[in-house]
């Protein structure tokens, strides 16, 4: 290996652990806030990227029939329970969903998609992923919202192989790859930057900004940021772990629909592609011990250097090599926690 060649590798690890470090946050972000290991995190990147290729080609999403489907049945779930409790339906929000989504509707199956800009494209894509988040979290995890860790678990994962399911059944079984966003490339010594690179380590760095900002400056995001720190002093000072969950979720899901996005254009994906893309940004997480998002940002990209180096010397195993790195750490967490028995409830 020359230096030509590790420039061009740690280039592409670079691009990939930008991509692999923005769902380490989101995996993080969720789990402190609600205690769910947000395995379906894949499928939002997936259903992002897949969505824009339909967008470019004319062919208006089936997606936006998924969002129906979840809004019916949410709102039939808020009426069962309003009439339950005895509590006031929310009809205002429910009419601002129907209201939401009838305009996304008629965006996509009316306006020109292949003619429009490739900016506004990437919008009407993820206005229609977003959404997906806290409507799925409505239907699957809000009546659970005291439930055990385990429990959450064992439901994100059966969410994960639905919207897999789901994403066959939507999408086909035909991969797909996106326009990119430029043809320009630089040159930086013998070095060429891709442009789509570039754009990836920006949305990257520009998300870390915005992340920051909204949790250090705005009161939805320091309501987030305590019900991290404790839920239950949270929960008592009157924020709703219900609200901070929907929150959550729909960030979730825009980042992993816009990580999508980003490596659409230099990737194939497929319908089943999401959880392998999602279990690398883990091991980021699993680096960062679920807690710290420097940390977990610094691992995943580490882990995008490790896998590119990798698929140089031994291209066979670069998964495998990838996924153990997260034994030590495991280990080491394991060797310095002190284990406390869960209580009953």
């Amino acid at each position: 290996m020359d230096l030509n060649i590790a420039l061009i590798l740690g280039q592409d690890g670079i691009t990939s652990g930008a991509i692999y470090a923005l769902l380490a946050l989101c995996i993080l972000l969720v789990f402190t806030v609600t205690r769910i290991l947000l395995i379906p995190l894949g499928e939002f990147t997936v259903y992002g990227a897949l969505t824009l290729a339909a967008i470019q080609t004319g062919t208006p999403s089936m997606v936006v029939w998924l969002l129906v489907v979840f809004y019916v049945t949410n709102t039939l779930l808020d009426l069962y329970s309003s009439l339950r409790n005895k509590t006031p339906f929310n009809l205002k929000l429910s009419l601002s969903w129907a209201a939401y989504i009838a305009v996304v509707m008629i965006a996509m199956y009316k306006l020109p998609l292949a003619t429009l800009p490739a900016i506004v494209q990437i919008l009407l894509a993820l206005a229609v992923i977003t959404p997906l988040g806290p409507q799925i979290y409505r239907t699957f995890f809000q009546p659970l919202v005291a439930a055990k860790p385990l429990v959450l678990l064992i439901v994100s994962i059966a969410v994960h192989v639905a919207m897999v399911g789901v994403g066959l059944l939507i999408f086909g079984p035909d991969g797909a790859q996106t326009k990119p966003f430029s043809e320009k490339s630089y040159e930086l010594g013998s070095l060429v930057i891709n442009s789509q690179t570039i754009f990836i380590v920006i949305a990257f760095l520009l998300m870390i900004v915005l992340l920051w900002y909204f949790f250090e400056k705005t009161l939805y995001g320091k309501a987030l940021h305590a019900t991290a720190v404790n839920r239950v002093g949270a929960q008592l000072m009157g924020i709703s772990p219900l609200f901070a969950g929907k929150v959550t979720f729909s960030l979730a899901a825009f980042i992993g629909a816009l990580s999508g996005i980003l490596i659409s254009p230099i990737t194939t994906l497929y319908y089943d592609s999401g959880f392998v893309i999602s279990l690398k940004g883990f091991v980021g997480a699993i680096i960062g011990g679920l807690i710290s998002f420097p940390i977990a940002a610094f691992g995943a990209v580490v882990v995008g250097l490790i896998e590119a180096f990798a698929m140089f010397w031994a291209s066979d195993y670069k998964e495998i090599i990838v996924f153990t790195l997260i034994i030590p750490f495991l280990l080491w967490k394991s060797l310095t926690s002190r284990h406390v028995e869960e209580e009953s409830e």
